[in-house]
């Protein structure tokens, strides 16, 4: 994991401005996870300011309109500042920017497979929102063909189309590979020998993925 960051980068340093001068929307509907919150602010830094409005119109100065749970998790981190951009706005708005911010997230989705990749490439989930639990149910939602076309390599050296994989996958982390048939049932034979030596099948994925472990552990 990279170094933590400053916790307000240089860019955004000329709008920083004391917690203690700012106040939560009054009547926020949202609930926030902080907990993951704090995680990206310890691991990311604050990355965007958020936005407060002036009060003028509405009586209630210095009433933040987005970044309510940020601010949040940065007063139970212990910041003094943070950083913030401001407008101007009567009650009518602010509830619509209040209501669009929360509501525009609630209707975005992902690309599922472009994110598993994304997350195989990190090498930890910290400051993603992300731990092991919800990678595997991120994985559970993307549909694994029952067969797919693979290629199998002739004697001339052509390729010829055989349709012989089959459902099956490992997986480490986010990344989930599809394996054939054969490869299941060779598994499933290294499982049992395992198992049956041992009694157990406690360090089976290192015996796997370990050549050496392999060479020093016949289970066969």
């Amino acid at each position: 994991m990279p170094d933590h960051p400053p916790r307000i980068p240089a860019e955004l340093a000329d709008l920083s401005v004391p917690l203690s001068d700012l106040n939560r929307y009054h009547r926020n509907p949202r609930t926030g996870d902080l907990t993951a919150i704090q995680e990206s602010l310890t691991t990311n830094g604050q990355y965007r300011p958020i936005v407060v409005n002036k009060g003028t119109h509405t009586s209630r100065p210095n009433e933040i309109l987005a970044g309510n749970h940020t601010f949040t998790a940065a007063q139970q981190l212990g910041w003094d500042t943070i950083a913030a951009t401001w407008i101007d706005v009567d009650d009518e708005a602010a509830a619509r920017i209040v209501l669009v911010d929360n509501r525009t997230n609630d209707l975005a989705g992902y690309d599922t497979v472009l994110l598993a990749e994304i997350l195989a490439e990190l090498p930890d989930y910290a400051g993603t929102g992300y731990d092991q639990e919800s990678v595997d149910d991120l994985l559970d939602g993307i549909a694994i063909p029952s067969v797919l076309p693979a290629e199998t390599a002739e004697s001339e050296g052509e390729r010829a189309k055989d349709e012989h994989l089959t459902w099956g996958y490992v997986q480490w982390g986010p990344t989930r590979v599809q394996i054939t048939s054969d490869e299941v049932e060779r598994l499933d034979g290294a499982h049992a020998a395992y198992y049956e030596k041992r009694g157990t099948d406690a360090g089976f994925a290192h015996y796997l993925l370990d050549p050496h472990a392999q060479e020093g552990q016949a289970v066969a």
